[in-house]
């Protein structure tokens, strides 16, 4: 594969980063990392979004003005991202002033086509959503399904986008290609919504919200959030409609934008439908993810349950993000809602980190050495029972990633831990010793390590720093590429002694990792 171009939704930057946000980012980090092993040119966007009148109104109720707001949240989750490890290429926010210009070019353009045209108006207004909801989106109550909220009644002159102009052309896009919209089950969902679609507003009345990228040519005019966030994936690699940089030209289309299932509409319609206006190419894959409930409750402000990411890593003591990474990463079947609880996080992790991944790992090693003083002789390689298990798994983890599948991908490397661990036990190295039989003792331990050379790299996205610390043990190149990765990784000679032999991962309610906390 020559580049995968990845991006996650811009947060908007109203409130600080809660675990849905980090579910997305890691979630979206995993993919990337996975297509780094596969591909030379990869890039990775997340950011924030940052116009609106929910800033404005929140801004002036604090006393500051919408940037000094905007730049204190957006720190924020600059921050949180860190603590993750989510590695992105760059971290755009709407209140740049390249993406600013840009998106006054492309509302231009749009507008000297004839895509935009000025309209009185008078629709329902939901404040939460910053969106006109027609009635149909409404409950039976007349509320707003998402906020609970009646929305209000507004009457503006706007500009508007004719999304309706593209109607049949996205429709037949979707149709012939079952594989846009992923999990492929939400498609019909996008299809009824195409039904009833109509022309959108892509401004909004300066008297009414004033903190927005002004429209050229009209002071009483600004730029809604459909043409300026929804941008920001062209924007920020160098789109322009005067002339588009290399990268531009090297990354688009995207591989895939990675979204909330709340906001595919926007995404799979709105957007492509301004894509379609801008005669670009449509992104190859739309990933719409479901939601995380905290003890199987759905995240509220009014029920207190709004959990930050750094908090969790703060109360179980983590010092690497990797095991919040791996629950999250693997919480929910592709495309489905997850949940947290902490109970479940410590038992998971626990499981798969310390006990299977990590223990298999240690006292291989710690057998190793004991035996046969950390060397690998000759004799002991190119003798592998488990080479068919891990090429199966390394295949099978590749497919679920070209299909978004990120627990599924995790459950295989497990079950391949899983798998060794049971060799292993079968083949009871410590018994051969004991016996006498010292090569086949050794070719044992060698075949073992030679798996936890492929489980290294599979495991990588979802736990860099675990998967580092077990490649340093096992002298093993991380950067290997999976289209290159064998069941022959070690050579022969002397791979490690007694003292560099450490864990990964200690369990989270183990004595030892409490001991490390304390002395630290």
């Amino acid at each position: 594969m020559g580049k995968f171009y990845v991006t996650t939704a811009i947060d908007y930057v109203n409130g600080v980063p809660h675990i849905g946000h980090a579910y997305e980012k890691i979630l979206t980090d995993v993919i990337y990392r996975h297509y780094t092993q596969r591909c030379e040119n990869t890039f990775f966007l997340t950011g924030t979004d940052e116009h609106g009148i929910k800033i404005q109104k929140t801004s002036a109720e604090k006393g500051i003005s919408p940037k000094e707001f905007c730049d204190m949240n957006a720190q924020s989750f600059k921050d949180a991202w860190k603590k993750l490890d989510i590695g992105y290429s760059k971290f755009i926010r709407t209140t740049d002033e390249e993406h600013e210009k840009v998106v006054q070019k492309i509302f231009q353009k749009l507008l000297d086509k004839g895509d935009i045209y000025k309209h009185a108006y008078t629709g329902l207004y939901c404040s939460g959503c910053e969106a006109f909801l027609s009635e149909k989106d409404l409950t039976e109550d007349g509320l707003c399904p998402d906020h609970q909220k009646k929305p209000e009644v507004v009457s503006e002159e706007n500009y508007f986008f004719k999304l309706t102009k593209y109607k049949d052309a996205i429709i037949k896009h979707i149709q012939t290609h079952p594989d846009f919209i992923m999990p492929s089950w939400r498609a019909t969902e996008v299809l009824n919504q195409l039904e009833h679609i109509e022309d959108i507003s892509v401004s909004r009345s300066k008297s009414n919200v004033s903190w927005n990228i002004p429209v050229l040519n009209d002071d009483e005019q600004g730029i809604y959030v459909w043409i300026d966030a929804l941008s920001n994936y062209i924007t920020a690699i160098g789109y322009d409609p005067d002339g588009s940089s290399d990268l531009f030209k090297a990354l688009w289309p995207v591989d895939v934008h990675v979204i909330g299932k709340d906001i595919l509409k926007f995404h799979s319609i709105y957007w492509i439908g301004i894509l379609m206006a801008l005669d670009l190419p449509l992104p190859k894959h739309i990933f719409a993810h479901g939601w995380i409930t905290i003890d199987q409750t759905k995240m509220s402000k009014s029920l207190g349950n709004v959990i930050s990411p750094t908090s969790i890593l703060e109360s179980f003591n983590l010092e690497i993000p990797d095991p919040l990474r791996y629950y999250m990463a693997t919480s929910a079947p592709c495309g489905k809602d997850g949940n947290y609880s902490d109970d479940d996080f410590k038992e998971k992790v626990n499981a798969h980190l310390a006990n299977s991944m990590g223990n298999l790992l240690n006292r291989t090693l710690s057998m190793l050495v004991k035996y046969f003083d950390g060397d690998i002789k000759p004799g002991f390689l190119g003798k592998n029972e488990l080479t068919e298990q891990a090429v199966n798994t390394i295949k099978a983890v590749k497919h679920h990633f070209d299909y978004f599948e990120i627990a599924e991908a995790g459950q295989k490397i497990i079950e391949l831990v899983d798998i060794t661990n049971k060799y292993v036990t079968d083949n009871a190295p410590w018994t051969l010793a004991k016996e006498g039989n010292m090569e086949r003792c050794g070719v044992v331990l060698t075949n073992v390590l030679e798996v936890m050379c492929v489980i290294t790299s599979l495991i990588y996205p979802y736990c860099p720093n675990i998967a580092r610390s077990m490649s340093d043990q096992l002298s093993y190149n991380l950067d290997t590429k999976l289209d290159n990765l064998t069941c022959s990784n070690l050579k022969s000679g002397h791979l490690i002694d007694k003292e560099n032999i450490k864990p990964v991962f200690l369990r989270m309610d183990s004595e030892l990792a409490d001991k490390a906390q304390k002395i630290k």
